[in-house]
């Protein structure tokens, strides 16, 4: 199977970034589904949360990380995806 995405000028791992992206759009809606509310609960940052919103912290926070990681280290982000997934877990179980 021979995809090209040369006509917006994106690589696999951009295409990958944003099917990942949909991918957990879709499991998340999934979860709402099979259990509806989310079950809000306050955590670290004294405001109520559910799934969707810690989803959002995770990756606006992600994205943050993988920002800095290319200004300070540079381009080889295998680390900052290894934070990230760090980050993401801690915001799920403790915000």
């Amino acid at each position: 199977m021979n995809l090209d995405f040369s006509w917006m000028a994106w690589t696999w791992p951009t295409a990958a970034f944003f099917i990942v992206i949909a991918l957990m759009l879709f499991g998340m809606g999934v979860w709402e589904y099979a259990s509806p509310g989310g079950h809000p609960r306050v955590g670290v940052l004294r405001f109520e949360t559910t799934r969707g919103d810690r989803l959002f912290l995770s990756l606006l926070g992600s994205a943050f990380i993988h920002l800095a990681w290319l200004g300070l280290v540079g381009p080889n982000l295998w680390w900052a995806l290894a934070l990230s997934v760090v980050y993401a877990v801690g915001v799920f179980r403790y915000v």
